[in-house]
C-alpha cells in the first residue's frame, strides 16, 4: 500500500497504512455479513501488529501468547463457537428452570471457566451438575475451582455431540448462531418428555421458543424450548 501511494506521490507513514488498512478490512467484513465483533477486530489487527513491531518483543512473547489462545480457543475454527461467558445475572433464571425433586440432572454445554455449574450446584446442592467443555485451559480451570471451593459439580473435557441429550432434565447452551441449528437436530432427536433446552442470547431460527426471558440487567433474552 505504501508504495502504491509513492506511486501517486503520496508518503504514507505506518500508522495511516495500518489505519485504511483496517478500516478497509472492518468494510468488506460487514459486507460480508460478518458479526460485528470480527469487524472490531478486523479493524484493530493491523494496528496490533504495527505495536508488536514497534515494542521490539522478543519472539518467546508470541510463542507465549499463541500457546494460551491455543489452549484457550482450541477447536473454534471447527466449532464456530468462541468463548461466551454467560456472566452473573442469567444464573438464577437457569436455576429456576431446573424441576423440583427428585434430583434433576442438568448440563452446560461449553461450560467455559465453570461459573454457571458451579454457580447451579451451590443453589441446587440437591442437583446433579454437569459441564462439558472441549478447549483445555477452561476444563482445568473449572475442575480446580470446583475441588478448590469442594463443589459437587462434574466437569469433563469434550464435545457435547458425543453426549446423549436423553440423560439430561435440562441442556444449557451459550454456543454461537452458527450451532445453534445441529444443536437444534441433537435436542429433537434425544430429549426426552418434560426435559427443556435452554440457550442464552441465540435462538434457533423457524423454532420458535416456548418461553422467553429477561434476565435482570442481563440484556439478553434467555429462550427455553420444552419436550
Amino acid at each position: 500500500m505504501i508504495y502504491l501511494a509513492a506511486r501517486f506521490g503520496a508518503a504514507p507513514g505506518y500508522l495511516q497504512v495500518a489505519l485504511v488498512q483496517g478500516a478497509v478490512a472492518a468494510l468488506l467484513s460487514a459486507r460480508l455479513g460478518l458479526a460485528r465483533w470480527w469487524c472490531a477486530i478486523q479493524f484493530a489487527f493491523p494496528l496490533a501488529v504495527l505495536g508488536a513491531q514497534l515494542l521490539d518483543l522478543p519472539p518467546a512473547v508470541f510463542l507465549g501468547a499463541f500457546l494460551v489462545f491455543l489452549v484457550l480457543f482450541w477447536s473454534t475454527f471447527r466449532t464456530q463457537v468462541p468463548y461466551y461467558p454467560s456472566g452473573r445475572k442469567v444464573r438464577a433464571a437457569v436455576a429456576e428452570l431446573l424441576p423440583q425433586g427428585g434430583a434433576p440432572r442438568a448440563i452446560d454445554i461449553g461450560s467455559g471457566f465453570g461459573g454457571l455449574a458451579l454457580d447451579l450446584a451451590r443453589r441446587r446442592p440437591d442437583a446433579r451438575i454437569e459441564g462439558i467443555e472441549l478447549a483445555p485451559l477452561p476444563w482445568l480451570v473449572s475442575r480446580l475451582r470446583a475441588t478448590l471451593a469442594r463443589s459437587p459439580a462434574r466437569f469433563v473435557r469434550g464435545d457435547y455431540e458425543d453426549l446423549d441429550f436423553g440423560n439430561y432434565d435440562l441442556v444449557f447452551a451459550y454456543l454461537s448462531p452458527a450451532a445453534m441449528g445441529s444443536l437444534w437436530r441433537k435436542a429433537r432427536a434425544e430429549m426426552r418428555p418434560g426435559s427443556a433446552l435452554a440457550s442464552y442470547e441465540f435462538d434457533i431460527p423457524g423454532h420458535p421458543p416456548d418461553e422467553v426471558l429477561a434476565p435482570e440487567g442481563s440484556g439478553r433474552n434467555l429462550y427455553i424450548w420444552r419436550f
